[in-house]
């Protein structure tokens, strides 16, 4: 897949509790950017962080340890972006997601077994 000039961040902020049929939410929406043919997906955990409920959970004080903010970032063409939004509004009950404007400069991956480099 070629990836380059113009395209559309996701980002989507979630507790690393949260959960969709007894799996953690982030990875159920990895597997659906995955399927969805989406040009990639990274998480990334939080050290710490608040949200809408204005509770600070941090990885500092073991009493609060619990729900780590986590983010997911997918990066794609505007178009396959916008036509993955409707697969969040089933998967998240809380959290932010937002989009971003981006310019791709680079978008390469790594040769597969037995290709050349």
């Amino acid at each position: 897949m070629k990836l380059t000039g113009a395209a559309l961040r996701l980002t989507i902020y979630v507790g690393d509790t949260d959960s969709w049929h007894h799996k953690p939410l982030y990875h159920e929406i990895v597997h659906r950017a995955h399927a969805a043919g989406l040009a990639g997906a990274s998480v990334f955990r939080g050290m710490e962080g608040y949200g809408a409920s204005n509770h600070i959970h941090t990885s500092r004080i073991l009493s609060l340890s619990g729900d780590l903010p986590v983010s997911v970032v997918i990066v794609d063409a505007a178009e396959r972006i916008r036509a993955f939004l409707p697969q969040l509004d089933e998967l998240i009950s809380e959290g932010l997601v937002i989009l971003d404007e981006v310019e791709v400069i680079r978008y390469v991956g790594r040769p597969s077994s037995g290709q050349a480099r």
